[in-house]
């Protein structure tokens, strides 16, 4: 059996919404989503929450996680990266149990990602190797309704343009909610390597909070309309 490992990152620090990690969303605490998914979904052998908030780690362990990781601050910045973040949390619970083949990220933020995702996100990893992201079709597309100042003037953002937008080539919007690694990702942790490839999920399971505004929106849509299950 492939060992796994899904690590859940939640430092305190957060401007666009503060406290959002803990905030209560649909009767729990935004964090306690994910890492209920993760136990519910049965495909992972340790369960990793990382943080550098005593109370993040404890409403994580009661959600279910198996594992505790305390976030050094230097990993706790405005400006650290995820990455480290996640090869850290994996180091540490290896320090206790046997390695991991699959390294799997789910994000605090986009709690509307279904258990199915996530283990479409897995096969595919696993099947042809690399690393794999995930995203939906891009809302503005570059090529065709995505435009840059050049010069004081408005210009598509893509010199080579179409002109209609149905032939304008395929974009995607990184939703931030899976990442998935082979091991090899604890050598070099960062997301895009030369073979990197992209699960695409829905624009309705997309959403990922940043502001205020997020937040409600994954609030209504959690409470009036979505289920993260299967």
């Amino acid at each position: 059996m492939v060992r796994r490992i899904a690590t859940v990152c939640a430092r305190a620090g957060s401007k666009g919404a503060p406290g959002k990690n803990l905030r209560r969303i649909a009767g729990l605490p935004l964090i306690a989503h994910t890492v209920r998914q993760a136990v519910e979904s049965l495909l992972f052998n340790a369960i990793a929450v990382s943080s550098d908030s005593e109370e993040i780690l404890d409403v994580g362990m009661d959600a279910g996680a198996t594992r505790r990781v305390i976030r050094p601050d230097e990993l706790a910045t405005d400006t650290a990266g995820k990455c480290p973040a996640i090869a850290h949390a994996v180091r540490q619970v290896e320090a206790l149990e046997d390695p991991f083949r699959t390294i799997v990220d789910l994000s605090v933020t986009a709690p509307l990602r279904s258990i199915d995702d996530i283990r479409g996100a897995i096969e595919m990893q696993e099947a042809h190797g690399g690393n794999v992201i995930t995203g939906c079709v891009a809302r503005n597309n570059p090529y065709f309704s995505l435009v840059e100042i050049v010069g004081g003037v408005a210009r598509v953002a893509k010199k080579s343009f179409a002109l209609r937008r149905q032939d304008a080539p395929p974009c995607f919007d990184m939703n931030g909610s899976i990442y998935v690694w082979g091991r090899d990702f604890l050598a070099d942790p960062r997301v895009f390597y030369d073979d990197t490839a992209l699960y695409e999920m829905p624009a309705d399971r997309s959403f990922d909070i940043d502001t205020e505004t997020d937040f409600a929106i994954v609030r209504w849509l959690m409470e009036h309309h979505f289920h993260t299950g299967t």
